[in-house]
């Protein structure tokens, strides 16, 4: 996983807790920090956290890549043997 990937991951992350806490409390955090959440800066809080969301989107087709985790197996030529 690289760098951005995991950038975005942590940012997925705190989304979540701040629709977990908007579920529960009715308190949104990014919101309450941003004055609003009809704020232009709330706004590009959301957007930027959407983006994310689909940059990791990824990690739930990675185990049908396959070809990462493959073992590559040497055949022995004749003389090896």
């Amino acid at each position: 996983m690289g760098t951005i990937q995991r950038i975005a991951l942590a940012l997925v992350i705190i989304g979540a807790l701040n629709w977990g806490l908007a579920g529960l409390f009715r308190f949104d955090v990014v919101g309450e920090l941003a004055g609003g959440s009809a704020e232009p800066i709330a706004r590009l809080i959301y957007i930027i956290i959407g983006v994310a969301g689909l940059l990791n989107l990824g990690l739930l087709f990675e185990e049908w890549r396959g070809d990462r985790d493959v073992v590559k197996v040497h055949a022995a030529s004749p003389e090896e043997i």
